[in-house]
């Protein structure tokens, strides 16, 4: 993402980054972008298969995308409306090609959307439209919400307090301890971790969260019924069980690019805040923080090295506006105000913790005198082996051999590039993976006026 001289990230909304769903061609000259959302329950009848197929029929239209179809559906009143609507009021606010394709009967997506209702049949499988009274009001709030949402879990999950986690699918060994211990702090206070289910610090939020006991949702760019990457369906199982999977994209769909930007917007939304740890400079995490300050959300970045690449994306979203974080007190202060601004403040949160997490003392000094001496030379910045030898003194073998065992003992990691960066040590008795101090669950997510001094 590249500077805006002009005006900041976060203080006035900009173009979309993506298109819609299916290509949408035209705007609905009709019905202004900012019409109010729809009705929540169906005005001609209770909620029910009816309504469901209508939003299947509207979402698997091709040329109909997400925004269309809400401003159709506020039109109308609601999907089933929509699709019974005389066909002079059809055409008179879509396209005549997309009018044609939404009224002409369709083999093809009437088998799709038969797919689809039987695949909601399984246990722990859910579809979830508008109308439903567990479709989340945090998306339905969107200009663009998904017509139907397929989710494989706790569709509850969906609508309870929550903070997103987005980062490198390249992060480093610290940077995936801090995504793991954040998560595993708010979790065990009752906030749900979301993110996307990617490599790198998704996966590790969704770690952290999980082995907290918490609760996690993840929001993929594919089908429900495919996981990507596929390494992670161990990880996503998981997810199901403890949280919920979810995906606005038909079943079947394949892992895209263009996907990855609108699944963006669903973990913006649901989330009261977003923390960013470790982003390149176009990493898709500066689009999931652009699209939250846009919906008012708080957004918190780690900072880091000026040497690392890591950093830069982090840096540009801190000089737009985003508050710089370094420990959980900074991110749960955030927190606070977003669930007080929301009125979810005491929602969900536990008293205590359910389980203090391990502690650990701080790893042994290297014995090898060479390792020793290239620590102290390495300090915090990244460097290349061959730098090493220079500031160090040391021979190429002695600086290879000393860095083999480093990195056994933890001490140092290799970074994509192939330079070397120091591992942060814990303190005494600090909680394993937290590298500062675990939050006091209570005394941070209280309101301002309540929290202790």
């Amino acid at each position: 993402m590249s500077p805006q001289p002009e005006t900041g990230l976060f203080e006035a909304p900009r173009e979309p980054l993506f298109e819609p769903l299916h290509n949408e061609p035209a705007r609905l000259e009709a019905l202004p972008s900012d019409a109010p959302p729809p009705e929540r329950r169906c005005k001609a009848h209770e909620p029910g298969a009816a309504c469901l197929r209508a939003a299947l029929q509207l979402c698997l239209t091709t040329g109909l995308g997400a925004g269309t179809a809400r401003r159709l559906t506020g039109a109308f009143g609601c999907a089933c409306a929509t699709v019974s609507a005389p066909p002079p009021a059809l055409q008179a606010l879509l396209t005549p090609r997309v009018a044609h394709a939404l009224l002409a009967p369709d083999a093809a997506r009437e088998r799709e959307i038969e797919r689809a209702l039987a695949w909601a049949g399984a246990p722990g499988q859910h579809l979830l439209c508008a109308a439903d009274p567990r479709y989340p009001s945090t998306l339905a709030a969107l200009a663009d919400p998904p017509p139907v949402l397929y989710v494989r879990g706790d569709p509850a999950a969906l609508s309870r307090p929550a903070m997103a986690i987005v980062g490198s699918r390249n992060a480093s060994r610290d940077g995936l301890e801090i995504a793991r211990s954040v998560a595993s702090a708010f979790a065990r206070a009752g906030i749900v971790v979301v993110s996307g289910l990617a490599a790198g610090i998704d996966s590790a939020a969704h770690q952290g969260a999980l082995a907290a006991g918490g609760l996690t949702v993840g929001y993929i760019g594919t089908g429900a019924d495919l996981i990507y990457p596929r390494a992670h369906r161990a990880l996503a199982e998981s997810v199901i069980a403890q949280g919920a999977l979810v995906s606005e994209l038909p079943l079947g769909s394949p892992a895209a690019a263009h996907h990855f930007p609108r699944r963006n917007r669903l973990i913006a939304a649901q989330a009261s805040a977003v923390v960013v740890v470790q982003a390149a400079r176009f990493s898709g995490s500066l689009i999931t923080a652009r699209l939250a300050a846009e919906l008012g959300r708080e957004v918190a970045v780690f900072p880091g090295s000026v040497h690392s690449p890591l950093s830069h994306g982090c840096h540009q979203l801190i000089r737009e506006g985003a508050a710089l974080v370094e420990n959980a007190g900074d991110i749960a202060e955030l927190l606070a105000t977003a669930l007080a601004r929301s009125g979810d403040l005491a929602a969900g949160i536990n008293a205590q913790p359910d389980a203090a997490p391990a502690t650990r003392s701080p790893r042994a000094q290297p014995g090898n005198p060479a390792a020793r001496q290239l620590l102290k030379a390495l300090g915090w910045a990244p460097a290349s082996a061959s730098t090493l030898a220079q500031t160090s003194g040391l021979g190429g073998a002695e600086v290879a051999a000393a860095l083999v065992d480093l990195e056994l003992a933890g001490e140092v990691e290799r970074l994509i590039d192939g330079r070397f960066q120091r591992v942060a040590q814990p303190t005494p008795g600090q909680p394993a993976g937290l590298p500062f101090p675990p939050p006091d669950p209570v005394a941070l997510l209280a309101s301002p006026t309540d929290r202790p001094v």
